[in-house]
């Protein structure tokens, strides 16, 4: 006897096809950085609290302090690549995994190394005045400021 119906699930998930359709999109906005940005802004702008003032207050620390780094999204969310289009760092919303903090995360382009083991990635709930020093201690190193 055959069996004429496959009871294993082949293909994509429908939020795996969403991802794809995204970073289509994404691709295309690079090809102006006035719409990368505009994209960063729009995406910045529908998050909910607190991930919205969280995002805010990364992009405005990351656009002064390391200006050379170009805003783009990534996956959905506001990051910030080399003039190359490496992506160096990106914060990731909580509402994107429905978890209870957002994440400020780098790629191996960024200029973090630290020994043989440094963190790339930091759970935020907040963003505190310390947390901004640390940050933008962070985003300089990373983009080689």
């Amino acid at each position: 006897m055959t069996e004429t119906t496959s009871t294993k699930k082949t293909g994509f998930t429908a939020e795996e096809r969403a991802a794809m359709r995204q970073r289509a999109k994404e691709l295309k906005a690079q090809e102006s950085d006035a719409l990368a940005l505009q994209a960063v802004l729009d995406k910045i702008a529908s998050l909910d609290e607190p991930d919205k003032t969280n995002a805010e207050r990364i992009h405005a620390i990351i656009t002064e302090v390391a200006p050379q780094l170009k805003p783009r999204t990534f996956y959905g969310s506001p990051a910030y690549a080399t003039a190359d289009g490496k992506v160096v760092c990106f914060y990731q919303e909580r509402a994107k995994f429905k978890v209870r903090y957002g994440n400020f995360a780098f790629f191996d382009a960024a200029q973090l190394d630290d020994g043989t083991m440094w963190p790339t990635a930091f759970a935020i709930t907040e963003i505190s005045a310390e947390d901004e020093k640390r940050i933008v201690e962070l985003v300089k190193k990373a983009a080689g400021a």
